[in-house]
């Protein structure tokens, strides 16, 4: 990776935190299939629910909030409604899309045949470059990060990704879209005048 942070001094993430419908459930699945040691369990005060954190590695965790009174996930708006493949990509502006692992390019397709012996339906393997459709069929100097996603049981997208070459200034070479260059959809979900 290229440059550094010039301003503060950030060491990672500390945790990401989601919101489970089950927390036992959530357990079985990020500590029972990806192997994630629960290290942190909290019942919040006044019965306001639990916050429960996993080791995701690298001293970073992933938390998870249950809520007894939380509503339900709007598939779609609330995050993506299915894997990429799926054609599902879109999510709500402050929505959290997914949450991608980093994995060493080594074990990438080991870690997604494993997944798959655990019954969990994995997407097909990406690998992500710069052509006009952004996926190559095969890997190539191009190819920056190669990847596969799949759902935890509430329906969060999950990637396991891994680099596959090294950035550069040619890497960001974009114009970034404002507020103006937005389309918002003409549906249930978006407000009425």
């Amino acid at each position: 990776m290229t440059g550094g942070n010039t301003e503060f001094e950030l060491g990672g993430i500390n945790h990401l935190a989601l919101v489970s419908s089950d927390m036992k459930r959530t357990i079985d699945f990020y500590s029972g299939v990806l192997g994630m040691p629960l290290i942190k369990t909290l019942d919040l005060p006044a019965g306001l629910g639990q916050h429960f954190f996993f080791d995701c590695g690298g001293g970073d965790c992933l938390a998870f909030f249950w809520f007894p009174d939380a509503p339900d996930p709007v598939p779609g708006i609330s995050a993506p409604a299915g894997r990429p493949e799926q054609g599902e990509l879109l999510s709500a502006v402050g929505s959290m899309n997914h949450v991608a692992f980093h994995v060493p390019v080594e074990k990438f397709e080991d870690y997604r045949r494993r997944l798959k012996e655990k019954g969990v339906t994995v997407s097909p393997i990406l690998n992500h470059d710069d052509s006009p459709m952004g996926i190559s069929a095969d890997v190539n100097e191009g190819v920056f990060v190669r990847s596969f996603y799949f759902q935890d049981p509430d329906g969060i997208l999950l990637e396991f990704a891994c680099w596959t070459r090294t950035f550069d200034e040619s890497d960001v070479s974009h114009e970034p879209k404002t507020a103006a260059d937005r389309t918002i959809p003409k549906d249930e979900h978006a407000p009425t005048a």
